[in-house]
């Protein structure tokens, strides 16, 4: 049976997926346990692994299922085609590596590096808290390079990843 990507409200996935159980279909909602950064103290909380987005297996996705999914709380949209109501399928060894990676229990962090073009703020290290546009990169070694507009001339400066975060 193939899998469907489901598209649901903001921090609406649990809910979503309880729904989805409820009414019997088969949801998978994959969760990472990551380090919350609270004022006074860290915790180890769960959330989901793709913010907004769950799994469900449908065995046929004719309209009477698609508006049962659909009528769940929570739920947006069922991700297809963009200008058709056809959903599409997620290949089953993207669920399977999703699935053995949740099992693994190893611990998943999620980077959103700026690409080169795009706008980024430096977050740390002597000039933290200055915006600029990326000029380079190397993913593999988490460089960056971003100019600056200081005083109407563009100074570049060499970033690791750690010291930058997309705007």
């Amino acid at each position: 049976m193939p899998w469907y990507a489901v598209y649901t409200k903001s921090r609406h996935e649990d809910m979503a997926h309880l729904g989805l159980t409820q009414k019997a279909f088969n949801a998978f909602l994959p969760k990472m346990e990551v380090w919350s950064k609270r004022k006074d103290r860290r915790k180890r909380i769960t959330i989901p692994m793709f913010p907004g987005y769950l799994f469900v297996e449908l065995h046929s996705v004719d309209n009477q299922t698609k508006v049962d999914v659909l009528k769940t709380f929570g739920v947006v949209r069922i991700l297809g085609k963009p200008r058709s109501a056809d959903p599409i399928p997620v290949p089953d060894d993207k669920i399977d590596a999703i699935q053995r990676i949740i099992r693994s229990k190893v611990e998943v962090q999620q980077f959103q590096y700026p690409k080169v073009g795009e706008p980024a703020r430096i977050i740390d290290g002597p000039f933290k808290g200055i915006e600029g546009l990326v000029l380079r990169t190397d993913y593999e070694k988490e460089l960056f390079v971003i100019a600056i507009e200081l005083l109407q001339r563009s100074v570049a400066i060499k970033l690791e990843g750690f010291q930058i975060a997309r705007l």
